[in-house]
């Protein structure tokens, strides 16, 4: 049996799950989530906690056991605490800024770079260096956070461009100079 999708997941207080017919909805204090879930794999509550099966052992059905019991795990942690990923932005005169239902970003082009923000995220600038993506799907907000870094990826030189908090870029070293000849 699958080691990840035979954990049961307990739901927190604030947070109700519910399954019908092939999708489970969640709901708690940051949001809502839904999923529909394949033919092969059952989800049912039980109590406080929910518990992901498979009708048989092929190697695909024990693949999808794993994968669904994750997607509602990240569901329910998502309604209950919520996902965020921080990005820096490290260069001269590169900034970015929320400007209604858009991000704004100057990371050295002639141009500014304007990415819509997906509905059901939320993007915050808590100073023009800093990006933060909050919400409550997981796979979104990851998303959405490689989307502002692919902008403008960190070089390896001088380690200007956007990256994830706490990421460490490989410095390289620049031209030697070759002395006298």
């Amino acid at each position: 049996m699958s080691r990840i999708g035979k954990k049961q997941i307990p739901i927190p207080a604030g947070v109700a799950v519910q399954v019908a017919s092939g999708e489970v909805h969640v709901k708690g204090p940051k949001g809502e989530a839904s999923f529909r879930h394949r033919p092969e794999v059952t989800v049912d509550v039980v109590g406080s906690v929910v518990v992901v099966g498979r009708r048989s052992e092929e190697r695909q059905d024990r693949a999808y056991h794993g994968l669904t019991r994750a997607l509602v795990a990240n569901m329910v942690r998502g309604v209950h605490e919520g996902y965020q990923q921080a990005l820096e932005i490290i260069g001269t005169g590169y900034n970015a800024k929320v400007q209604g239902a858009e991000l704004t970003v100057q990371v050295g082009y002639c141009h500014p770079v304007v990415l819509p923000i997906p509905r059901g995220l939320a993007v915050e600038c808590p100073n023009p260096t800093r990006i933060h993506v909050k919400g409550v799907d997981r796979q979104l907000v990851g998303q959405f956070a490689a989307e502002v870094r692919r902008v403008r990826p960190p070089e390896p030189y001088k380690g200007k461009g956007i990256r994830y908090d706490g990421e460490e870029v490989k410095r390289k070293a620049g031209k030697a100079f070759a002395g006298s000849e």
